[in-house]
């Protein structure tokens, strides 16, 4: 069984290390912990990770953020992976730093990534992570804070919520949405 797991982020170094491209290192830390490698594909970067007779497309769609749904939609098709075992990880503002929650639908929230990929698939009914980054940020700088890099702080207690996303992913693969939330959720 097949399963799209899309980190949301944007391409390019300059990005590599900002809030905005949490989606990207779960990802990443999921096809570390299977030795899986990237390879560039068509709108984005991909990977194959196995975990219990499941496999997860690992994908890195290289469309930058706000155009995030053509990627999504392309890798579908391509897999042949129906939404409901589609996955999308994403930063968001109105979570405390490092707070998970996983949800089997929803609104964008203001999220352009999101916003993309509902107005690609036409419904707003797949499952994601958001990543809480907080808002600890000035008025007006909002856009300068989450394309910021972690602070120190942020960077210590990174690591075992990343861990904790790689967890929360296999749960998803093989445990299912319902059963992964009740777990994961505000841990």
């Amino acid at each position: 069984m097949k399963y799209l797991i899309v980190g949301l982020g944007n391409p390019g170094a300059e990005y590599a290390e900002t809030r905005h491209n949490i989606g990207f290192k779960v990802v990443e830390r999921i096809a570390a912990g299977k030795d899986a490698v990237f390879s560039t594909g068509r709108l984005g970067d991909v990977a194959h990770a196995k975990f219990k007779g499941r496999t997860c497309v690992l994908l890195k769609p290289s469309t930058y953020m706000n155009l995030s749904g053509k990627a999504v939609r392309y890798w579908m098709d391509t897999e042949k992976i129906p939404l409901e075992r589609v996955l999308v990880i994403t930063d968001d503002l109105a979570l405390p730093f490092g707070t998970l929650r996983l949800r089997a639908k929803g609104s964008d929230g203001g999220h352009n990534g999101l916003k993309d990929i509902q107005a690609v698939l036409g419904t707003t009914q797949y499952p994601r992570l958001r990543f809480g980054i907080s808002a600890a940020f000035s008025q007006g700088q909002q856009v300068d804070y989450v394309l910021g890099q972690w602070t120190e702080a942020e960077r210590t207690g990174l690591e075992e919520r990343l861990e904790r996303c790689e967890a929360l992913v296999w749960s998803f693969a093989t445990a299912g949405l319902a059963r992964t939330m009740n777990a994961f959720n505000n841990t």
